[in-house]
């Protein structure tokens, strides 16, 4: 489901690519969470009038930043390939994870994660002397900052919202903090069949599917083993990005990706417990905690 789920991700984010053209980054996804939304509230049917004010706030926390998370990401593979940007976004749940934990260890992951950014900055220079776009790099950390922070409000509407009527709501805030900004760009999908179609596609394979296949692994899996089967995303990016929109990688681009998921699985597996301080009781069902 994991790898479904990464795979189903990239796939979705591939083909909003092929939107940038006719309906800007911004647009693109502005259909994406507008259409899953659509879906998400219809399917899950929040219960809107019972919840209090701190559960509202929670959720349109979350709902901002995933409008921060997706456009900005979206805006910067409209710079830089598709690959390099995930492996690149990584940082932010790495940072997040040093921050929150006060270890040196987990620092010493987040730092080799960078050295694989460097080598991936290193690995993208050609022969003409061209390399990843700064702009794009840019948009890409900033997608990674609100990564960190989509991390931390899912886990607080999880606490504070039974049900995914948080996530469904969530979806539909991060679509209307886009509104202005990308109305115009998403109108064109309207006057064009194809490129309706082609966003309601990505709608479901960037949001609905993964969303739900992830939520259902969470119930199955050790969050240790999620997190080390999630961190093998760059590698399915590169290869959606090799496979649909013809983004070659460089040897040494290929070695920056590897150091980086390295990395990630080493964060995940030390943060897990040791035996002594994990609890007899029957384990409850984790909050999500899922990439955009």
């Amino acid at each position: 489901m994991v790898l479904a789920s990464c795979s189903s991700l990239q796939l979705g984010a591939a083909l909003a690519a092929h939107l940038f053209d006719s309906t800007g980054s911004t647009g693109a996804t502005l259909l994406r969470l507008g259409l899953a939304a659509l879906i998400l509230l219809v399917a899950v049917r929040p219960r809107v009038r019972k919840w209090e004010a701190r559960q509202w706030r929670a959720i349109a926390v979350l709902g901002v930043s995933m409008a921060g998370m997706n456009g900005f990401f979206y805006a910067a593979i409209d710079r830089i390939p598709l690959g390099t940007a995930v492996t690149i976004e990584f940082l932010g749940p790495l940072a997040l994870a040093a921050v929150l934990t006060h270890r040196a260890r987990d620092l010493a992951w987040v730092l080799l994660a960078g050295i694989g950014v460097v080598l991936l900055w290193a690995g993208s220079e050609g022969l003409d002397g061209e390399g990843l776009d700064p702009v794009g790099v840019v948009l890409v950390l900033v997608a990674a900052v609100f990564w960190a922070g989509y991390i931390l409000a899912s886990a607080r509407v999880g606490a504070a919202v039974p049900g995914h009527g948080g996530l469904a709501v969530a979806v539909a805030i991060g679509a209307l903090v886009l509104l202005p900004a990308g109305a115009h760009g998403a109108s064109a999908a309207f006057t064009q069949p194809d490129l309706l179609l082609l966003a309601a596609g990505t709608g479901l394979l960037a949001s609905v599917i993964p969303y739900s296949l992830e939520l259902a692994a969470l119930r199955r899996l050790p969050k240790s083993l999620f997190g080390v089967l999630l961190s093998l995303e760059p590698v399915v990016a590169v290869l959606a990005g090799w496979v649909l929109l013809s983004q070659g990688m460089r040897p040494l681009e290929a070695v920056a990706v590897a150091v980086v998921v390295a990395a990630s699985v080493g964060s995940t597996l030390s943060a897990r417990p040791a035996p002594a301080e994990r609890s007899p009781e029957p384990a409850r069902t984790p909050d999500p905690v899922l990439p955009g």
